[in-house]
């Protein structure tokens, strides 16, 4: 499973680097090449490390661990068909990292940054309503349920497409320089990242390689059903160059817009949780 780990990490990052693309050709500048993202990994772990005397020194370095520690763990909960909750979990839990990540390094930078993390954990409850719509339908939470269900139903995409627009804004406020993507704005420089280097940078590479693979592989596992390997990659190849596109034509947002248009969309799934849960919808 170990090399499963890293060929998710590497496939992750070559899936930002995609993303990086794309976006550039949109916007009709050349950008990177697709394996940027690898490359910015590597090179951050050869790069000198150091912790701000400005820095609280365990929580500066341990955090970097926590991080990768989660997604990895989300990552073998996906391998053996774990509960979809528990990942989602993580994902939430991914926001207190970030908040963490700011507050560490004493930088007023990364403080803004952190303090904006939580602001945007309150613009994604969309989730959790389309994990319980998710539920409804299939009767359980467990992926291998999940995908045994739709072996026989057919895949959540057609049943339940409210829930796929639902999770898809999700996937989007994670993709770098989208429109939900307040924790990164300019003002910030690279917000709870800024002074993060070295090591410890090539740490939180490693975990936006797995953060994305997980996202995107779930993602097609619950509205898309079990699929062959290559169709798996291919689509999740895809699913980025969609979101890429949303990224390059939709402007960032201001964070109080981004958590309205967020609740909004809470409202509009709840009131359709409502009527798949009443029978309404068969």
């Amino acid at each position: 499973m170990i090399a499963e780990l890293v060929l998710a990490m590497l496939f992750g990052l070559l899936l930002l680097g995609i993303h990086r693309k794309v976006i550039a050709r949109i916007q009709r500048r050349p950008g990177p090449p697709v394996w940027q993202e690898i490359l910015h990994a590597a090179k951050f772990s050869f790069k000198t490390t150091w912790v701000p005397a400005t820095a609280s020194g365990a929580l500066f370095a341990g955090i970097v661990l926590v991080a990768v520690g989660i997604w990895t763990a989300a990552f073998f909960v996906m391998m053996t068909g774990g509960s979809l909750l528990i990942i989602f979990g993580i994902y939430m839990l991914h926001k207190i990292v970030e908040h963490a990540f700011g507050l560490s390094s004493g930088s007023p930078y990364g403080k803004f940054g952190g303090v904006r993390s939580v602001i945007s954990a309150a613009s994604e409850i969309p989730l959790f309503v389309s994990v319980a719509v998710i539920g409804l339908f299939t009767g359980s939470l467990e992926l291998t349920e999940i995908t045994a269900w739709e072996a026989v139903h057919g895949p959540l995409f057609f049943t339940a497409f409210p829930a796929v627009v639902a999770m898809y804004l999700v996937l989007l406020s994670k993709m770098p320089f989208g429109p939900f993507s307040i924790v990164e704005s300019k003002e910030l420089v690279s917000g709870y990242k800024t002074e993060h280097f070295g090591a410890w940078r090539a740490g939180l590479e490693v975990c936006n390689g797995l953060k994305t693979t997980v996202l995107l592989a779930t993602f097609l596992l619950v509205f898309a059903g079990q699929l062959p390997v290559l169709w798996m990659v291919i689509g999740m190849i895809l699913l980025t160059v969609s979101l890429s596109f949303a990224c390059a034509v939709t402007p960032m947002l201001s964070p109080f817009d981004s958590v309205t248009i967020q609740s909004l969309v809470t409202a509009l799934m709840l009131v359709y949780a409502g009527i798949v849960f009443t029978g309404v919808l068969p």
